[in-house]
């Protein structure tokens, strides 16, 4: 399979970054002059039910995957944000998040693999803007196979003129500690969607009925989704293991538009 076709997203070797829509981050150089400023910014984390507080200068050396989430995620009536707890095979267990699209980033970060571990809200940031003290807390801190990855969700229609200094600010602490810092604003046309639906089958099932075998064989050059179910012995039941296999990566298609009986199903080189 070709994996050049311009403008494509082939979902079987894609990274986070194909998939993320840009941002460009400002930079925080301006925000505290101070050369100590690392000293008089800090974070607090929460760990076994107390509050730790370290400078940020201190932060590359904080065990924080002994950390739980420095504020509770709630429920109200009347709330117009959507909070909840989102499954991801990464780790095996839920993870809290506080808005939809929170959600969809963790479902992104969990197809995209090389996730080893994830913290909701993971700490407190005190920072000076102009001589201000300000607060943020960040939406997740990942541990994957690569660099440390510490993501905030905005839509792009919510960001404000207030945020800017703050995503700036907290991609200079990330900076700071080795991490990498990413705002996530959106996604390229089709793929958040794309991604969800495959996400619908990611559970491990069984597979008695060898229909993943049977899929894979009838996988040769492009097929149609439709068509390839078709080919197989109880096509109802195949769509599921169709929809597993592309998320395990062992077949492919390109995540830009949306998947259907009519998208092309490519086999994966070995």
């Amino acid at each position: 399979m070709s994996s050049d076709g311009v403008g494509c997203v082939w979902s079987h070797s894609c990274e986070l970054d194909d998939l993320v829509a840009p941002y460009v981050l400002p930079c925080g150089d301006a925000i505290d002059p101070r050369p100590d400023w690392a000293g008089h910014w800090a974070v607090t984390w929460r760990v076994d039910g107390t509050e730790v507080v370290c400078p940020v200068r201190d932060l590359a050396l904080f065990p924080w995957e002994r950390a739980r989430p420095v504020r509770w995620f709630s429920w109200r009536s009347g709330q117009r944000h959507r909070p909840g707890l989102a499954f991801m095979e990464a780790t095996g267990r839920g993870h809290g998040f506080e808005s939809l699209a929170e959600r969809r980033a963790l479902t992104v970060l969990d197809f995209c693999g090389q996730v080893r571990e994830v913290l909701s809200q993971p700490f407190s940031l005190r920072f000076f803007d102009s001589g201000r003290r300000r607060e943020h807390v960040p939406d997740f801190l990942v541990a994957t196979a690569g660099p440390t990855l510490l993501i905030d969700v905005r839509p792009a229609h919510l960001v404000k003129e207030s945020d800017v200094a703050v995503f700036a600010a907290t991609g200079r602490v990330a900076a700071s500690a080795g991490w990498r810092y990413l705002v996530v604003t959106g996604w390229r046309d089709g793929v958040a969607g794309s991604v969800e639906a495959l996400a619908c089958a990611r559970r491990p099932g069984t597979n008695r009925l060898g229909l993943e075998e049977q899929l894979l064989a009838a996988a040769v050059g492009p097929r149609r989704f439709g068509e390839l179910v078709e080919a197989t012995r109880w096509p109802v039941l195949a769509r599921s293991h169709l929809l597993r296999l592309l998320w395990e990566r062992r077949l492919a298609f390109d995540l830009i538009g949306p998947l259907g009986d009519g998208t092309c199903i490519y086999p994966v080189a070995s």
